[in-house]
């Protein structure tokens, strides 16, 4: 069945023509859903407008709104889905939806193998490219925010149905390893006994190194040379600084309890040899251009070019990002490319999109999209660093979280707080409001899941099971019980929304309603006290929205206690 919102705009937008944009009633009193139809309908009428499909035949030129709204309640059928219609105010019409219809669509959800998440009727291959740490480097708090995002858009993405391709373009290139790989031979290190924390040492020395000494800066210039052109005993020195970063990368995910695995991975590295390629293509479809001895992307209404190759010959981030979406289209037959890098990059994204589009390596049907994000504030609201002023670590702040939560809260506490706020806003990182099981927090939603668990067991030890294939709804005659069941009805929508948009803030915030509203019909409607068909329905009830936030809470890559 489809989505109540969509049924009631289908019926109402045949008759009046026009998207009756559904809004949930802003109190009881006025229904569950609002349109303000009839008022976009006689401001056509009064402005004369009469081109086919701006309004219907009906609606005659100076139709008052009230008179239009009249005539559309009388015109379209709903009988079989709402209540009678009713006509407020100067227009606008209330819809209240049939109890009976909220208890057929709630029980259908709750035998939904996906917990009532509509399959997209298009579903699409995606590249997700996030995470994209360095190798020989700490992952940063930059790091966690382009992680849980990412992750959580691969986790939505997959339940409409989509095929998910997640790429994790680790920094594991460029002139930098040059400098380590000499260092290391300097030193005379075993390269296979480094752990993550003694290659950023190691990192740290060879900086200094590189600084003071103009003969091993030269010899570190050399190496980067010979890791290009392939040298054997070079490119096993990188190998095993990629293997240490891996195994720090995998613990921390591991920690987070995100999706990402090695097969994800596709680093800088993979495109190495594809760069001339962009370069020479480029050049002879006279989209780029030398000047002052770089190869340049000039792109029109953009002041500054896109550097495809420098005057040293050396490639930058533009070639290799240009590289993968040949790759991601391609090879991987992508037809939706995602971004999860932050909105300080969002002038780079823009460009290489623009030069990717004129190269045709952007075909029509393929879309590539920038999901930015904000920083990272410490609780005085400026940037979240040491006391030293160094870029605070990933697990420096996990660290913080844990000191004052058990790990499965902590880790809920930094996802929520990370996922719940529009993704180009800056938040902050103030961990004792974010573990509060009270508020706008994921630990509130963890106990509303908890809290919803226990009435289950209890009842189940008194002898009610409640068996998903085959319980029913047979009464929802309270208003708090009606308000829980129609906002279970829009989970589906909700998901879809994020799936669309790229925006996990609305899941958040739709969670937190459906854990409020949980809250007041545990208030209104006792349940194990209640007997006969209205306890067995409200059992229901409960076991339908635990679903939905168990299902919810991990689409956000939230753990949902039984218990807490």
């Amino acid at each position: 069945m489809a989505s109540i919102p969509a049924l009631l705009a289908e019926r109402i937008q045949a008759v009046s023509v026009l998207d009756p944009e559904l809004r949930p009633a802003t109190r009881p009193q006025f229904g569950h859903y609002q349109s303000n139809v009839a008022l976009r309908l006689a401001a056509l009428a009064k402005d004369g407008a009469d081109e086919a499909g701006e309004r219907p035949e009906w609606v005659a030129a100076g139709m008052a709104p009230r008179q239009i709204a009249e005539a559309l309640v009388e015109r379209v059928d709903l009988s079989d889905l709402t209540e009678p219609l009713e006509v407020a105010g100067p227009g606008f019409i209330n819809i209240r939806v049939r109890s009976s219809v909220l208890a057929t669509v709630v029980t259908e959800q709750l035998a939904d193998i996906h917990a009532g998440i509509a399959q997209t009727s298009e579903p699409a291959r995606v590249v997700v490219d996030y995470s994209a740490p360095n190798v020989a480097k700490p992952m940063h708090v930059g790091n966690l925010r382009s992680t849980i995002i990412g992750d959580c858009l691969v986790r939505v993405l997959r339940a409409v149905g989509d095929t998910v391709i997640p790429q994790n373009h680790i920094g594991d290139w460029g002139t930098q390893f040059g400098m380590l790989v000499e260092q290391i031979l300097f030193e005379g290190i075993d390269a296979s006994t480094l752990t993550l924390a003694t290659s950023v040492e190691l990192y740290q020395r060879a900086q200094q190194h590189f600084r003071s000494d103009e003969a091993f800066a030269e010899a570190a210039r050399r190496r980067v040379v010979a890791l290009q052109s392939g040298d054997e005993q070079t490119r096993a020195i990188w190998k095993s600084l990629i293997d240490v970063s891996k195994a720090g990368f995998n613990a921390a995910y591991a920690r987070l309890g995100v999706l990402l695995t090695d097969d994800d991975l596709a680093g800088e590295s993979i495109y190495n040899d594809a760069l001339p390629k962009v370069a020479t293509d480029l050049e002879a479809a006279g989209i780029a251009v030398i000047d002052q001895g770089a190869l340049c992307v000039f792109i029109p209404g953009d002041d500054a070019p896109l550097i495809i190759r420098k005057s040293d010959g050396g490639y930058g981030y533009a070639a290799t990002d240009l590289a993968a979406i040949r790759h991601r289209v391609d090879d991987l037959a992508a037809r939706r490319l995602v971004y999860v890098v932050g909105s300080p990059q969002a002038h780079h994204f823009h460009q290489v999109f623009a030069v990717a589009r004129m190269a045709g390596w952007l075909p029509d049907g393929v879309s590539a999209e920038h999901v930015g994000f904000g920083s990272v504030l410490g609780p005085d609201g400026k940037m979240f660093k040491t006391r030293d002023g160094k870029a605070v670590t990933l697990d420096t702040l996990l660290d913080a979280a844990e000191e004052v939560a058990a790990p499965d809260i902590a880790m809920a506490a930094v996802k929520y707080a990370d996922l719940s706020n529009a993704l180009h806003k800056d938040y902050v990182f103030d961990i004792d409001r974010m573990v509060a099981t009270t508020g706008d927090t994921g630990p509130y939603l963890q106990y509303a899941h908890a809290r919803v668990n226990q009435i289950l067991r209890k009842a189940a030890a008194e002898g009610d099971v409640v068996d998903d294939a085959t319980a029913t709804i047979t009464v929802l005659a309270e208003p708090a019980e009606q308000e829980l069941a129609l906002l279970l009805t829009r989970f589906s929508d909700t998901v879809a929304e994020v799936a669309d948009g790229l925006q996990p803030h609305k899941l958040c915030g739709y969670l937190f309603e459906v854990a409020t509203t949980l809250s007041s019909f545990y208030e209104k409607c006792p349940v194990l006290k209640a007997e006969g068909e209205v306890r067995r329905s409200r059992l229901v009830l409960c076991r339908a929205t635990q679903r939905v936030l168990a299902t919810g809470l991990d689409l956000l890559g939230i753990v949902a206690p039984e218990r807490m």
